[in-house]
């Protein structure tokens, strides 16, 4: 159909459609004006927070504005999060982020932020694999050696964590639940101090970062019997992952996320996340992250959305199994 003057007629739908992608594209060529906050959830000194540092000084380099780290650790990185959450959704204030994440919503009773609706995912930056690790005085020498040994003694292994909720808790339960063992937890202030016991003899089994692992591992103070991703690490190639040591579909991952507020315009999200992938491509950053045996990731909004989602419904199974709920 023609409007008058014989010029085509738009219909609605197509002038709604278009008028909203002008906001959109301007939000995106606009950005960044001003200077970026990143707030971490930790901390200064971590691994996360050496990332956020990294990534805050090359896209502050590319962008031509400040992109500042603000560190706003406490009430389990729930804090910081809900500071992302309120923020405006412009792109200038991120949150960085790990699999606390996905354990918050079933970990705590009430929340300040919903996770889904309240943030949107930029992009997912790495995973690295944990490791399982007993005392040496254990009597198994592989994860099918530990699980008949739980089995024919139940609660008469004692695990160790950084404390209630914490991977290094939930890893474990998810290990009990989907083998059919039962382990006794001891919660510490600290993995650390969790790590330490476990070489000392207190406790027996301890799934935790490789970084703080390996070193007691080839000390001959802890026995590594596997990691926990779905691939083997290159820190420990020879290990087994889990389930080919006999826990099928076993896949436990550390990450970090970069996230935004919910409402963030798509085209700034996008815009920030093909920055953080080239950055994330570049030597420097691959061997930051290559140092603790971790593997960049740097997908797309949309692929961190589908992962996000499997880690929340992943970490629920554990949480309720555990009983770590918090009020």
């Amino acid at each position: 159909m023609r409007a008058p003057g014989g010029m085509p007629r738009l219909s609605l739908a197509v002038l709604l459609a278009v008028s909203g992608l002008a906001p959109a594209a301007a939000a995106a060529e606009a950005f960044p004006s001003q200077p970026v906050r990143i707030v971490v959830v930790y901390p200064p000194g971590g691994g996360i927070d050496l990332v956020a540092r990294h990534l805050a000084r090359r896209l502050g380099e590319e962008w031509g504005v400040p992109v500042v780290v603000e560190n706003r650790p406490g009430a389990g990185t729930t804090l910081g999060t809900r500071a992302v959450a309120r923020a405006a959704p412009d792109g200038y204030t991120l949150l960085m982020t790990d699999v606390s994440l996905a354990i918050a919503p079933s970990l705590y009773r009430s929340l300040p932020y919903d996770t889904r609706r309240d943030l949107v995912p930029v992009s997912l930056i790495n995973l690295v694999a944990d490791v399982l690790v007993v005392n040496p005085e254990v009597p198994a020498t592989s994860v099918r050696e530990l699980i008949d040994l739980a089995r024919r003694q139940p609660r008469g292994l004692i695990y160790a964590s950084a404390g209630n909720g914490t991977l290094n808790h939930l890893a474990p339960e998810l290990l009990k639940s989907m083998a059919g063992v039962d382990m006794v937890h001891v919660p510490y202030k600290g993995a650390l101090a969790a790590l330490n016991d476990v070489v000392a003899g207190r406790g027996q089994v301890y799934i935790g970062a490789l970084a703080s692992a390996v070193p007691q591992v080839k000390a001959g103070k802890l026995r590594a019997l596997a990691v926990t991703g779905a691939r083997r690490s290159a820190v420990l190639p020879d290990l087994p992952t889990m389930a080919e040591a006999g826990v099928p579909g076993y896949d436990v991952n550390a990450w970090y996320g970069l996230l935004a507020p919910g409402g963030t315009p798509a085209g700034v999200v996008d815009r920030i996340q093909r920055d953080v992938a080239r950055i994330g491509r570049e030597p420097a950053f691959e061997r930051m992250l290559a140092a603790d045996g971790n593997e960049p990731v740097l997908g797309t909004p949309a692929e961190f959305a589908t992962f996000l989602d499997r880690e929340i419904g992943k970490w629920r199974r554990a949480v309720l199994d555990a009983g770590a709920v918090v009020d």
